[in-house]
């Protein structure tokens, strides 16, 4: 059978009680638990206890976590309020790109689901529609400009991730490895890009996706 997503299902009435929630309140609870507790916290079990009701009505208003997931993501594509496009396209794709990761670094959550799973529901099928709406007026075919827009959110999810786990042990303990292999003598270029090469400020977001956005898509 063909998978359907659920945004495109009917609520299950069941037998019984009428249902007291809706998915609306059921996605609510997942973003806010998340939020509180991260994403593996999320659980059909969870999520009912913070509506404070049982996991089997959950299954009224999604099959599965995977569809909390899809319609956790696609919550939070509410949160984008973009301007109607106008002028050159790559200021309007870098506000794309900007309000998606100020939703990314405010939902700490929400780049892992952005990289590992591919979910475009109401939301996010409004903000391709924009992207293109941007790019109406630029000679790429759709192909390329349909790649552009996976490129904005992979990159804009690798970018928030790093900012997030920027303070992490795991980064720490990259960097001392680091400082033990430059000192070990067996990597020169290595070496000297880190030591001979006077520091400078990592590349900001704005700039390295400039810089891809252009690569993509020409001036």
């Amino acid at each position: 059978m063909e998978a359907v997503p659920v945004w495109l299902r009917e609520r299950r009435t069941g037998v019984g009680r009428p249902a007291e929630r809706s998915r609306a309140e059921v996605t609510a609870a997942a973003i806010a638990l998340a939020d509180r507790e991260g994403l593996a916290a999320v659980s059909m079990r969870r999520v009912a206890a913070e509506l404070g009701t049982g996991a089997a009505s959950l299954y009224r208003y999604v099959d599965s976590r995977d569809d909390l997931l899809d319609l956790m993501s696609d919550e939070v594509a509410a949160g984008y309020e973009l301007p109607a496009p106008e002028g050159p396209w790559l200021p309007g794709l870098l506000e794309v790109c900007r309000q998606g990761r100020e939703l990314m670094l405010r939902h700490g959550w929400l780049p892992e689901l952005v990289l590992t799973r591919s979910a475009l529901g109401p939301h996010g099928t409004d903000l391709l529609e924009h992207t293109l709406a941007v790019l109406a007026g630029h000679p790429a075919d759709v192909g390329r400009k349909l790649e552009t827009f996976a490129v904005m959110n992979t990159l804009t999810a690798a970018f928030a991730l790093n900012e997030l786990n920027g303070d992490s042990g795991a980064c720490r303990r990259q960097g001392a490895y680091l400082a033990h292999a430059i000192t070990a003598g067996r990597h020169p270029h290595l070496a000297a890009a880190l030591t001979s090469a006077p520091l400078v400020p990592a590349p900001r977001f704005e700039d390295t996706v400039s810089r891809v956005l252009v690569g993509l898509l020409g001036q």
